[in-house]
């Protein structure tokens, strides 16, 4: 599979994570997000920094429970808490944004 992203080619997984993280930019993210009926938002923008800057650090994907911790403690509670990461992520905060970040599969993820 692949996404077509200001005329070049990003190959991405039969789940559409991306296979090479450097081909990842904020175009791919939109086209990844238009997949699935979403605008990016900036709260989603917000999260998917986050992750990114989360797996440079840390060099994993954070599963939901982890991510929903450390957003909690970076962005504040009412950021930090399931529901809203729900909103603006339906098909899974960790999982959905992960692959708009460009990031692999979380851990434990189904």
């Amino acid at each position: 599979m692949a996404i077509e992203v200001n005329g070049k080619t990003i190959e991405t997984d039969e789940e559409g994570y991306l296979v090479n993280l450097a081909d990842w930019n904020a175009d791919a993210a939109k086209i990844l997000a238009t997949q699935d009926e979403l605008e990016l938002t900036d709260n989603h923008w917000e999260v998917i920094n986050f992750l990114r800057e989360y797996y440079d650090e840390y060099q994993i994907a954070p599963a939901v429970r982890v991510l929903t911790k450390a957003i909690g403690k970076k962005l504040g509670p009412e950021k930090g808490n399931s529901k809203y990461l729900y909103e603006l992520f339906p098909y899974g905060p960790a999982k959905q944004a992960c692959r708009f970040a460009g990031l692999p599969k979380p851990t434990g993820c189904v």
